[in-house]
């Protein structure tokens, strides 16, 4: 099979800046897409299935999950990079990788995880998607971790403290973190990667908002973005009107919107790539600003749906009051595992008693939490304490 075309602007396999342990190349695979095999291999990737996206996995078989959004961010990803010319693999290596290392609970846990987390430098899911391929993993017996390309890496780390940043500076001097110290940009599929995930995140809560019963058309038809191929699909479907073609009618609706924002994120980027004159990956990172992006009206009905979505269904009564439960459940654990850590897994349990500081005995509570499925905190949850409160 034929290798992917790569653009000069995209990262080169054959260019990698390599990995942190060396490794002998793979005989039929790039460097990045042996990066993506061992995300689909590792045990946090499996466990995506049962961490929340918005509605807890016993809620609803068909509710998204950290596992499907991150496939849905992975399928915008690749359908966008081809046509740029970018590297794939690698934006599929990282949309894959990009929550490995969320709390369960979603954002409620890891808010929750931060804030328990704050005497000893808090909790960032981004950062810890980067300790989860880089220390917490262990699979192989030369090195902890995944041991993934520089590229990869990368850009998993979209978000950083400059607290943090330092402190990865210091370990690792010139790396991932420098560029949050030193000022420039990510690679364009790192960059990418970052806008396939609002993109999918946005259009799937759509979706599961209506399933819910939590968001209803009657709203969701006050969003310029929804209402503009809502109209659409029943001008070329008008038979989607009945009650019986209901779901069709999201579905159509959805799939529209998700086309017209793939292919404005292609054509933005192609004539911000043009107009900045880029023709290496070293030109992009040195770029003051990101080329990966939306039209500005595409950015502004975006973020409208963005914050719709955030007042009427990640604040919807219901959901707020679940996910109240679910920041007891994380301080809760929190705080027992910290006084008696033997309650963990013997091998977290060794980490924590082992730990010099305070904070160290902190930090491996806090990667044992994190790792949880939604399932597990709530038995450990209910062992631990006799109350029962969300399964």
């Amino acid at each position: 099979m034929a290798m992917q075309a790569l653009a000069p602007w995209a990262c080169d396999p054959a260019q990698t800046r390599g990995r942190r342990f060396a490794e002998v190349a793979a005989p039929t695979r790039s460097d990045h897409q042996r990066d993506r095999d061992r995300i689909v291999h590792s045990s946090a990737f499996r466990r995506l299935v049962y961490k929340t996206q918005v509605f807890l996995n016993h809620e609803g078989d068909l509710f998204r999950t950290r596992l499907t959004h991150s496939l849905e961010v992975a399928q915008l990803g690749r359908s966008i990079a081809r046509p740029l010319g970018l590297n794939e693999d690698l934006v599929e290596a990282i949309c894959l990788a990009h929550d490995l290392g969320h709390t369960p609970f979603g954002h409620a846990g890891q808010d929750m995880l931060n804030a328990c987390m704050r005497p000893w430098g808090g909790f960032e899911h981004n950062l810890q998607s980067l300790r989860v391929v880089d220390q917490l993993e262990e699979r192989y017996p030369e090195f902890d971790g995944l041991n993934l390309t520089f590229e990869a890496r990368e850009g998993i780390l979209k978000h950083c403290s400059q607290a943090n940043a330092q402190k990865l500076e210091a370990q690792e001097p010139g790396g991932v973190a420098a560029r949050f110290l030193q000022g420039g940009q990510p690679s364009l599929e790192a960059q990418l990667c970052n806008l396939a995930d609002a993109i999918a995140y946005n259009a799937h809560d759509v979706d599961d908002g209506l399933r819910s019963g939590y968001l209803t058309w009657e709203q969701l038809l006050t969003v310029p973005l929804v209402a503009r191929y809502h109209a659409q699909a029943l001008a070329q479907h008008p038979q989607m009107a009945q009650a019986e073609y209901q779901r069709r009618l999201l579905y159509e609706t959805i799939r529209r919107m998700l086309s017209d924002q793939v292919y404005d994120v292609i054509a933005t980027t192609r004539q911000r790539i043009a107009t900045a004159g880029v023709d290496s990956v070293a030109a992009v990172r040195a770029h003051p600003d990101k080329l990966v992006a939306f039209s500005a009206d595409m950015a502004k009905e975006s973020q409208a749906l963005k914050q719709f979505l955030f007042r009427n269904l990640y604040r919807h009564a219901e959901v707020t009051q679940t996910m109240d439960h679910a920041q007891t459940v994380v301080q809760d654990l929190f705080s027992l595992y910290l006084a008696h850590p033997q309650e963990m897994k013997p091998r977290h349990a060794a980490k924590a008693q082992a730990a010099a500081s305070e904070a160290g005995r902190a930090r491996a509570v806090a990667d044992f939490v994190a790792g949880m499925t939604d399932r597990y905190a709530a038995h450990e949850h209910e062992r631990l304490t006799g109350k029962r409160l969300l399964v």
